[in-house]
């Protein structure tokens, strides 16, 4: 693809004002209306969480417990931020881990507002929020980057009261790492993973264009073509159904969802997936709007109605 274009999706994606209410509401694209995966349990009752204190960058003593509504940094030149929800010291809650566009970073994320509206509905549903720094910019959910997310989110679960639930959202190249994260050979179990706009297949992605082939060769360190081990599209046609959530757009010229997120679809879990289809380019305003914000907190709610993979009955999910 040409920089240009990618600079322009970048722009509307991180620094373009938020569109008004009306205009950001989805818009259903042409091929198909918005659906569930087959039969939808009811999201299970909560009781209210309090407002969410104005968030703030600080950094607290190694080992305590962070205080909900403020970001914490984790790590050294290139941190992760997690923040905890108010709720959460007298209430256990799950993390949802955010891996981050290509060429974007944790603190990218941690001040765009559009990904603002996405962060604050999942902390007033009293989910903890861990901003992957992904292990660089370009890192296209490379082995060496999943370690580096492994720790972060190893320090993070012990920073907060953490229920043993982890999910994962990808956004754009992040997709890569969310989706990867989830299968097999992951130093952390995830429980459900949600995608907008996002790469899943690595293949694809090393064939679409000369600058991203010579940042995956550089992440991923191969001398040619990635093998077929390290693509998470590959590795997740031989899994299990998993639980997911997709938005993309037919429309999007960056990410192909017919090469990449569609071809999911016959993966996904039946009876707690979503599919989402939107008009409009490459991480446009729609994907940020506060109705996708709640469908996509009442799909992780959905997902705390199934057992926690590995744990028998009557096993808790909290660490001991």
């Amino acid at each position: 693809m040409k920089v240009s274009a990618l600079f322009l999706s970048l722009l509307s994606f991180g620094l373009t004002p938020v569109a008004s209410a009306a205009a950001a509401a989805p818009q259903t694209a042409p091929r198909a209306a918005t659906q569930v995966l087959g039969t939808l349990p009811p999201a299970p009752n909560r009781p209210p969480i309090p407002a969410t204190p104005p968030r703030t960058a600080t950094e607290t003593m190694p080992g305590a417990w962070v205080r909900p509504g403020e970001w914490v940094s984790l790590g050294g030149a290139r941190p992760s931020y997690l923040q905890a929800p108010a709720g959460c010291p007298e209430r256990a809650c799950p993390l949802v881990v955010v891996s981050h566009p290509r060429a974007q970073t944790a603190e990218r994320l941690r001040d765009s507002p559009q990904v603002g509206t996405l962060i604050e509905a999942l902390l007033r549903a009293n989910y903890a929020v861990l901003l992957s720094s992904d292990g660089g910019p370009v890192t296209w959910g490379s082995p060496s980057a999943l370690s580096t997310v492994g720790v972060a989110h190893a320090t993070a679960t012990r920073r907060f009261h953490w229920n043993g639930r982890t999910y994962a959202l990808g956004l754009s190249m992040g997709g890569l790492m969310a989706l990867r994260s989830a299968l097999p050979g992951s130093p952390y179990q995830v429980s459900g993973v949600a995608l907008i706009d996002a790469w899943v297949d690595l293949d694809r992605a090393w064939g679409s264009d000369l600058v991203r082939r010579s940042e995956i060769n550089t992440a991923y360190r191969p001398d040619a073509r990635p093998i077929p081990d390290l693509n998470p599209m590959v590795k997740v046609l031989a899994a299990p159904p998993m639980p997911l959530f997709i938005v993309n757009s037919l429309d999007d010229t960056t990410v192909k969802a017919s090469l990449n997120t569609d071809r999911l679809l016959g993966h996904a879990q039946q009876g707690v997936s979503e599919f989402i289809p939107l008009s409009g380019p490459h991480l446009g305003g729609n994907r940020f709007s506060p109705a996708v914000a709640q469908r996509l907190v009442n799909f992780f709610d959905r997902l705390a109605t199934l057992p926690l993979r590995g744990a028998g009955p009557g096993e808790t999910a909290e660490r001991p």
